[in-house]
């Protein structure tokens, strides 16, 4: 017997079950049934879900985690730093710059000069960032008439590369270096590093963003849970203005951002390249982490020897690490004194400021880490765990001790012996003058930053991967994921183990261990790392989404244990693995991790190494990349300009939006289909009660009593005799949500997407037909604020009236223009498995059919992915184009994207 929900055609077990339903949704014609129904006589078993005690293993209780992820969305209380001289202009007048001060440098009342029209610089501009090659680019301008016939001022690259040249240049040139190491001749080619802080400093479409103090943030009125995310709201920035002010008030920190990495340029020959890459922490990290921003700035390139000629390993290490601080400590030389006594800087708005850049941070994967770090393989660069020690999570072993370290390093010219007996005790490699050792009021072990990508992604769920394949059969893994399976995919990038981090807890859910071995704390170890994934990639945190991080941690290490009875691991002395011991001070000190992402640096690659290096005749090449690399800087900012000219010269208050206007639903400007029939949709988009649905809705929203429980018989009725005059609708087969709470668990200006298509003929292949897709979704009345306040259901299509239709329905601006045709699944089990965490969700079905609904397309909240309960062992008779239609139970998965893991709790 089922007992159906007459608000929204669910159907539940048990009258309890109904009353639950009704007494937690937001839906009034849901909870108007509450009211109907007599507590006291009411069943309350829940058949579909097993009540189990929890233990300290599990996942946080459901209703923590609710409190926890609200309080990310709610208005936060802020403490201001004591000081007002801190971070404060000094007293001097205004200055003109910024854009204003540019087009006094050009000296001409023509915008686009050194150009003479905008036709002109269109040319130039394409040619220099969209272009072919400079040969391709001269043949081209060498076609009998087309310079004159476009009034070009320019015939060939080289009068082309002599206007460029004219444009100033805001940012300072590379210079070329030599390094001597061992009396060896090495070229370090490089930047002003205080010039380049200056140019971020100074940037115009950076003023309004521009931060020049610290402040702290709270979720609480009481101000005891503390909310992290740039760098400013963490606690190295407050510290370091502290010891600013007490030698001298009225200071402007400015947190330098390094990141190094090599990079391969060719695809054969192995050439490589080593850029240095520099920004600030006064910027916020949405124009730090785009590119298009121009926010990071390329500082020099580094020798990329292997030093061959050296026989002996060891001395051959010794070597490299020389040259890198070498390298480094003259890149970075002009930090010391500026750091120490400060440096005027105008901002972006024409301000001065005294300004101290002090090395704050540092990115780069762990073999960098090391490299900066000094400090063996297989070791921790950030703390003193030993090595045979690091896979014990309980101990909390003590930073490393930089002034103990540079005491050992200021012996190496006069007790050489004791030098090197002094650092094999401290645990570093006997590095001559490390780059960082007179670098001001900076720790370089403590600005190493937590690595996402090669610490979680190629790291630690890389590791999990393979042990979980160990584990299981293969040909099982393998048909649960549908496609040609996971087991035999080698050589993943980070966004591949991504892919697979998405899905694993539902490929593992149900499965067995050989030797009927229970598979609970193997499940729960994924459950935990896959949680310490998602929570490390939040882009806020406060106190307690940081209690959750260590949680997370602490479960993956008290369920371990199985893959060492299992027999695949006997030690866990990852230095990965260890890795994720650092990350909440990592972020409590220095911000979230979105900050330091090596992503960024991967993406920079591409235009400061490897199209620099394709720009190139081959042949020693750097003189010719640096010098490409000059000209397309002047190009973008010459551009940013004749944009700020175009625009009306907008004040700097109305620069440069990092946050755009973003639509809570948006659709294409016309349907798919202009004209799809009833008999269609339900035929070819399964909508097979679409016209009783529609009669249904239009009767609801012309008579809203009839939308009770006690109406329910009677709005059949109306909707059986609901005359509708028109037999096709336009639809539409994607459709694209947006949410306010993006921002706090994931990029913001990314749309979630939703598609509701039928099938339809390959491209390539008429005669194959691509299979239909329609996907599953959220739905809401607008107030959901957790699982429980959601319903599961499978959209058919998206369609809105004809004009002919629309006088159905009543006139006023409320009245939704798009609607979807849903069917419905039932609600979330009451709690979430407790092995697993995941909800468990059915189709929904009324009288045998399957209970579908019209509803406003503004009541889907965002697509949710579910996962089959597939059981011990699958059935193989599943396959992906039509599962939801084969399987009657299944997982809602919270790890589709981070804002469903933030929101499926």
């Amino acid at each position: 017997m089922s007992f159906p929900c007459h608000g929204c055609s669910v159907n539940f077990k048990s009258e309890g079950a109904l009353f639950l339903h009704a007494k937690r949704t937001r839906n009034p014609a849901c909870r108007a049934q509450a009211e109907t129904l007599d507590i006291g006589a009411l069943d309350f078993d829940d058949s579909d879900h097993e009540d189990t005690d929890t233990d300290m293993d599990d996942p946080p209780a459901r209703d923590a985690r609710i409190r926890i992820e609200a309080a990310l969305r709610n208005k936060l209380h802020s403490t201001p730093y004591p000081s007002a001289k801190a971070g404060a202009p000094v007293e001097k007048p205004q200055l003109k710059a910024g854009y204003h001060l540019y087009a006094e440098t050009l000296q001409s009342d023509n915008p686009y000069a050194p150009f003479k029209s905008e036709l002109d610089w269109h040319v130039a501009r394409w040619a220099k960032l969209r272009g072919p090659g400079s040969t391709a680019v001269t043949e081209l301008l060498s076609i009998p008439e087309l310079c004159n016939r476009l009034d070009l001022s320019y015939k060939n690259t080289r009068e082309l590369n002599s206007l460029i040249d004219q444009i100033p240049n805001l940012r300072p040139r590379f210079k070329l270096k030599e390094i001597t190491i061992a009396g060896e001749i090495y070229e370090v080619y490089f930047r002003d590093a205080l010039e380049c802080v200056r140019a971020l400093f100074a940037e115009p479409e950076f003023a309004r963003y521009m931060v020049t103090k610290p402040e702290r943030f709270y979720a609480d009125a009481d101000k005891t849970k503390r909310v992290y995310w740039d760098m400013h709201t963490a606690k190295w920035w407050w510290a370091t203005q502290c010891e600013l002010d007490s030698e001298k008030e009225g200071g402007t920190v400015v947190p330098i951002i390094i990141s190094t990495d090599k990079t391969q340029v060719t695809l054969f020959r192995n050439k490589m390249a080593y850029p240095v890459y520099l920004t600030i922490g006064n910027l916020p990290k949405e124009i730090r982490r785009k590119p298009s921003q121009r926010g990071q700035v390329l500082l020099g390139y580094l020798p990329t020897t292997k030093l061959d000629h050296i026989t002996n390993a060891s001395a051959r290490r010794r070597m490299l690490a020389n040259l890198f601080h070498a390298s480094m400590r003259e890149v970075l030389s002009p930090l010391k004194q500026a750091g120490e006594d400060g440096v005027e800087m105008m901002r972006g708005d024409g301000l001065v400021f005294r300004c101290h850049p002090i090395f704050a941070a540092y990115v780069g994967d762990y073999l960098e880490q090391l490299l900066v770090a000094g400090v063996k393989y297989g070791e921790c660069p950030i703390c003193q765990a030993p090595r045979e020690k690091m896979s014990d999570p309980e101990t909390q072993y003590p930073f490393r001790d930089l002034e103990a370290i540079l005491e050992i390093l200021a012996i190496a010219d006069d007790r050489p012996a004791d030098y090197l007996k002094e650092c094999k005790h401290a645990g570093i490699r006997p590095i001559y003058r490390p780059f960082w050792d007179d670098l001001p009021y900076s720790d370089v072990f403590l600005s190493i930053t937590p690595d996402i990508l090669h610490q979680l992604y190629q790291g630690v769920i890389k590791h999990l991967v393979s042990w979980i394949k160990s584990a299981y059969s293969h040909a099982e893994i393998d048909a649960r994921s549908f496609m040609k399976g996971i087991t035999g995919l080698e050589k993943l990038t980070g966004q591949e183990h991504g892919d697979i981090a998405r899905i694993l807890l539902g490929l593992i859910a149900d499965l067995r261990l050989p030797n009927g071995m229970s598979s609970a704390r193997l499940v729960k170890a994924t459950r935990a790392m896959l949680d310490f994934l998602y929570l490390a990639q939040y882009p806020v945190h406060s106190t307690e989404t940081l209690d959750l991080l260590d949680d997370a941690r602490k479960r993956f290490h008290n369920n371990k244990s199985i893959f060492e009875d299992l027999g695949i691991r006997t030690q866990w002395g990852l230095p990965k693995l260890h890795s994720l011991d650092h990350y909440r001070s990592a972020i409590e000190r220095l911000g979230t991790l979105d900050n330091f992402n090596t992503e960024y640096t991967e993406r920079l690659h591409i235009d400061f190494a490897k199209d620099a290096y394709e720009a190139s005749n081959k042949k020693d090449e750097y003189p010719q990349m640096t010098q490409w690399l000059e000209r397309k800087e002047k190009v973008l900012q010459h551009g940013k300009f004749i944009e700020w000219i175009q625009a009306g010269q907008p004040t700097l208050q109305n620069l440069n939006p990092i946050q755009p206007t973003m639509s809570r639903i948006l659709l294409p400007q016309n349907p798919s289909v202009k004209q799809v029939d009833f008999s269609k949709l339900e035929r070819d988009y399964g909508a097979v009660n679409f016209r009783h649905a529609l009669a249904r809705y239009i009767v609801q929203q012309n008579q809203p009593h009839l939308s009770s429980s006690r109406q329910r018989r009677n709005l059949d009725v109306e909707a059986a005799y609901e005359h509708i005059p028109f037999v096709q609708v336009p639809v539409f087969y994607k459709i694209r949500f947006w949410s306010e709470d993006f921002p706090c668990f994931r990029n913001a200006n990314t749309y979630d997407v939703v598609h509701c298509r039928p099938s339809y003929p390959s491209r390539r292949d008429p005669r194959k037909m691509v299979p239909g897709r329609f996907d599953t979704v959220l739905v809401s009345d607008g107030h959901a604020q957790h699982s429980l306040d959601y319903c599961v259901a499978r959209v058919r299509t998206v369609f809105t009236l004809p004009r002919s239709g629309r006088q159905l329905l009543p006139q006023g601006p409320g009245q939704p223009l798009y609607l979807a045709y849903v069917e419905w699944f039932t609600p979330f089990s009451a709690t979430p498995d407790p092995t697993h965490g995941m909800y468990k969700v059915s189709p929904a079905y009324s009288n045998g059919v399957r209970s579908t609904s019209v509803i406003p397309l503004s009541n889907i909240f965002r697509s949710v992915h579910l996962f089959p309960v597939f059981g011990p062992v699958v059935d193989r008779s599943w396959i992906a184009d039509s599962v939801l239609d084969q399987c009657s139970r299944f997982y809602v998965n919270p790890f589709s994207d981070r804002h469903a893991f933030g929101t499926i709790l």
